[in-house]
């Protein structure tokens, strides 16, 4: 036992030179991998009550399981959703589809779609009493219409320009208003109609819903829209689906629905892209009144390119490591697993390599004695040995000490002994010589 561990400790000291080699290329592998993807974001949702903060709420909640940290951050709507993305102040954001269009093509490329995570209809509702045809049948109507850059006001003015009325044909009596505040002014009799956006369960929606004295529009030419704003897609909506206590709608109606996309900055880590659609899928798994289970989210045609680690899991899922392990891990291993690989191009033929250096180094321990020992027989081969051959003895014999506490592995005891012998052997013809000296010294 004691003998296979000096043979270990001799190969461990031979190999030495390994050390430096391995730190560097392990150096080489901390230095070049990608670092960790943050365990934060900031998300641009909208007002406390509209649709996208609900959905952030959910979305924060989810990703806090994972141990991540979803910031969410107030805004007056899409627009101003846009803005904050190109100014820093969030990483990813919800985005109503065809705001991205209000950007130059310069600005749409620092920007990436993670796709689309629900439908937000319009909803336009009305006193019951009152019959409204048309959009032009608002112009005689106290109406709100949505409050600057929101993502309501975007959709109307769309609506509004469709039927040929342009903002500076919006009566003096219709309000720049939404949400709670438009809700409020309609239910206290201040207006006469209002257009509001968000999904079916959205608070505002389902107040208004519950009032016997309201009811719903119908956008009929729901197709003729649609050809004019391709962003929108046509939505059924069943009697009594909102509210059935109260039957909103009083009959099945027909809206358009722009879509809650997910929208990234230049800022986004992608890495982050299939955590952050995982709870999103989990969120929206169950569905919603208008939106069938699983359907969302979903990646359909957008104005902007979408990232290549969404494709990924819009077509394969999440990442193989990610299945299975928790996201903080797998990105982890992910990326050293990917740097692994050259890192084992190196290594294959490098340990191959190894043997024949560690056999040229024990026997170098061996065979630079040899260098020493033939060129004092080569002397004795020609004649001339050496002018000292006590001091040349006295050297020698020393060197059989020295050479008596080299180790080297089992395996090559052999060629040490071998030295020992061709040492002794040089010795004793030195010795020979120097008797055959002495006695011609006595002689003459």
């Amino acid at each position: 036992m004691q003998r296979i561990f000096r043979d270990i400790k001799i190969m461990l000291l031979a190999n030495l030179w390994l050390i430096p080699v391995l730190a560097a290329l392990v150096g080489a592998l901390f230095y070049f991998v990608a670092p960790p993807p943050p365990m934060h974001a900031r998300l641009a949702t909208g007002s406390p009550t509209g649709g996208y903060s609900a959905f952030g709420e959910k979305l924060k909640a989810e990703l806090a399981k994972q141990g991540f940290e979803l910031e969410l951050v107030r805004s007056s709507g899409s627009l101003d959703n846009l803005a904050k993305l190109q100014t820093g102040e969030a990483e990813i954001a919800l985005v109503q589809s065809g705001q991205e269009l209000t950007l130059s093509t310069n600005e749409r490329r620092h920007l990436h779609g993670l796709g689309v995570m629900f439908q937000e209809p319009v909803w336009l509702f009305k006193r019951k009493e009152l019959e409204i045809d048309t959009m032009g049948d608002l112009l005689q109507l106290r109406a709100a219409i949505g409050a600057p850059n929101s993502g309501t006001r975007s959709v109307s003015d769309a609506i509004l320009g469709a039927n040929q009325i342009p903002p500076e044909r919006y009566p003096p009596q219709w309000q720049a208003i939404s949400g709670s505040s438009a809700a409020n002014a309609l239910l206290a009799g201040e207006l006469d109609a209002g257009f509001f956006l968000g999904p079916a369960e959205n608070a505002v929606v389902q107040r208004l819903a519950a009032q016997p004295e309201l009811d719903l529009v119908s956008l009929r030419r729901s197709a003729a829209y649609r050809a004019r704003l391709p962003y929108l897609t046509k939505l059924e909506v069943g009697e009594g689906l909102l509210n059935l206590a109260s039957n909103s709608p009083s009959q099945d109606i027909r809206t358009l629905a722009p879509v809650a996309t997910l929208v990234a900055s230049d800022d986004f880590h992608p890495s982050l892209t299939p955590l952050i659609l995982d709870a999103a899928r989990e969120v929206m798994k169950n569905g919603s009144l208008l939106d069938p289970p699983g359907a969302y989210p979903s990646v359909k045609p957008q104005t902007l390119r979408t990232l290549d680690e969404a494709d990924y899991f819009y077509e394969k899922g999440l990442p193989i490591l990610q299945r299975y392990l928790p996201f903080r891990i797998a990105s982890l291993a992910d990326r050293y697993i990917i740097l692994l690989i050259p890192l084992l191009v190196i290594m294959i033929p490098l340990s191959k390599i190894i043997g024949p250096i560690y056999r040229w180094r024990i026997r170098a321990r061996i065979y630079r004695w040899y260098r020493y020992l033939r060129e004092i027989d080569r002397k004795l081969d020609n004649g001339t040995p050496p002018d000292h051959l006590s001091a040349e003895i006295e050297h020698l014999e020393k060197l059989e000490q020295k050479l008596a506490k080299v180790e080297v592995p089992l395996s090559y005891s052999n060629e040490l002994y071998d030295l020992h012998m061709h040492l002794r052997y040089v010795i004793n013809r030195l010795q020979a010589v120097q008797s055959r000296q002495a006695g011609e010294d006595q002689v003459g």
